[in-house]
C-alpha cells in the first residue's frame, strides 16, 4: 500500500526538504504541498491523501484551525502536526482537534518516515512517556500567587461520562489517561491486547473521540488522570 501524503508548511525550504526526504520512501507518495492551512481543504478534496503533515504556525490559516476543520469532515485524513516545542499549548489544542500526534521539526528523517507510516496505520505518534508529559502540561494551571502550580478544575460533564461507562471500559480509559500502551494495559488488567484494542475502539465511539490521545486528554479534563480505581 502506498501512503498518499500532503505536506503543509509556509517555509518553501522546509516543504522541499520534507518532500525530498519522505518521497524517497518506497511506500510514501507526496501528492501535494501547501503553504497555508487555507489551501488544505481543496487539496484534500482533490487528492484524497491518507495523511497530512501540518505545520502549526502559518501566517494565513494556521495548522490548528486547519486541523480542526479537516478532522470534522467525514473520511478525513489523519493529521500529523509539526512544531518546534513539545510543550506548546497549540500542539495540545491540535491533539484535542483530532490530530494523530506531533513531530518536532528536528526529528531525525527515519523517525519522521516511521511516524507517517504509523499514523497511516491508525496508530497515534505519541509514546507513553510523551503522553504522560503532555498530560502533566495540561494538568498544571498558571502558577498560584505563591509560585506553586495549581490544578485545573475538573470538568464535571466529562467526569460523569467516564463514571457512566461499564467498569472495564472505565478502567481502560483511566489506563490510557496514565499513558499506558495497549500491552501495558493488557498486563495490568489481565486481558489480551486485542481485547484492550476493542475497549479502546468502544471508548472512541462512545465518547465521540478520534484517537487514544483524545481519550487521555478526556480523562485528564475529568480530573481522573491519576485515578487508578
Amino acid at each position: 500500500m502506498t501512503i498518499r501524503l500532503i505536506v503543509v508548511d509556509d517555509d518553501p525550504l522546509v516543504r522541499a526538504g520534507l518532500s525530498l526526504m519522505l518521497g524517497g520512501a518506497e511506500d510514501i507518495a507526496i501528492v501535494g504541498e501547501a503553504a497555508d492551512g487555507g489551501e488544505v481543504p481543496a487539496l484534500v478534496e482533490r487528492l484524497a491523501p491518507d495523511v497530512v503533515l501540518m505545520d502549526i504556525r502559518m501566517p494565513g490559516v494556521d495548522g490548528l484551525t486547519a486541523t480542526a476543520h479537516l478532522r470534522g469532515r467525514p473520511g478525513a485524513p489523519e493529521v500529523l502536526v509539526l512544531t518546534t516545542f513539545h510543550a506548546d499549548e497549540q500542539v495540545l489544542s491540535a491533539l484535542r482537534a483530532g490530530a494523530a500526534g506531533f513531530l518536532l521539526k528536528d526529528t531525525p528523517p527515519a523517525e519522521i518516515v516511521a511516524a507517517v507510516r504509523r499514523v497511516a496505520a491508525g496508530e497515534p505518534v505519541l509514546s507513553p512517556a510523551v503522553t504522560r508529559q503532555l498530560m502533566r502540561h495540561v494538568a498544571d494551571a498558571p502558577a498560584a500567587p505563591g509560585g506553586a502550580p495549581s490544578r485545573r478544575a475538573a470538568d464535571p460533564g466529562r467526569r460523569a461520562a467516564l463514571d457512566a461507562l461499564p467498569e472495564r471500559e472505565r478502567e481502560v480509559a483511566l489506563a490510557v489517561g496514565r499513558g499506558l500502551s495497549n500491552a501495558e494495559i493488557a498486563a495490568e488488567l489481565y486481558m489480551s491486547v486485542p481485547t484492550v484494542k476493542t475497549y479502546v475502539s468502544r471508548l472512541l465511539a462512545g465518547l465521540g473521540l478520534n484517537n487514544r490521545v483524545q481519550i487521555a486528554l478526556f480523562v485528564h479534563d475529568a480530573g481522573l488522570a491519576d485515578d487508578e480505581t
